[in-house]
């Protein structure tokens, strides 16, 4: 093994999670932050267990998916990431934190005039993609984990915000799909 590579690899991985960690504590002002950490752990865990397995598999010669599902992931990936971008346009009121902020309306145009849950939509998208990418079914099994994580998170969500943001209410009753149109 490229020692040179494992430490380029390795060295990402700490950076990306030094940003999500500046991102969410710096801010709070502590690492007691019990939702944070969570949060990190949901986020990263899954994702660098799927990396790790995706690259075993290349070393031990494990079943890859073909190079045109590879190029398919790395599309709904790409599409995943403008879907997200669009969302942040569209909402002010994104938060890493589920919270009714103060003057915040109901977001009910755009993409949130199709599913209630576009960013999460967006994120199922980039997290099923990135094995898919990497060519490898184990790591896509691995991913799967994020499915359960977002239900439950959407969940507390909408039970949140229906309690607490006027009109919410009357909004899952026009958009009736939380996250895939005609599905969920």
């Amino acid at each position: 093994m490229d020692k040179n590579l494992l430490a380029s690899a390795l060295a990402k991985v700490a950076g990306g999670v030094a940003v999500v960690a500046a991102l969410l504590f710096v801010p709070a002002g502590t690492l007691g932050w019990w939702q944070g950490m969570l949060l990190a752990g949901i986020l990263f865990v899954p994702m660098i267990a799927a990396f790790i397995m995706a690259g075993l598999g290349v070393r031990f010669g494990w079943p890859q998916l073909p190079a045109w599902a590879s190029w398919a992931g790395a599309a709904a990936f790409l599409a995943a990431y403008a879907l997200y971008a669009e969302v942040l346009r569209e909402n002010e009121w994104l938060s890493r934190t589920v919270e009714v902020q103060e003057g915040q309306r109901v977001v009910d145009s755009g993409l949130y005039g199709i599913v209630r849950h576009p960013m999460y939509a967006a994120t199922l998208v980039l997290f099923l993609a990135m094995p898919v990418v990497l060519g490898s079914p184990f790591s896509c099994a691995i991913m799967l984990a994020y499915l359960p994580i977002i239900a439950k998170r959407i969940e507390n969500e909408e039970k949140v915000l229906a309690e607490g943001l006027e009109g919410y209410r009357d909004y899952m009753e026009r958009v009736r799909w939380g996250l895939i149109p005609h599905i969920w």
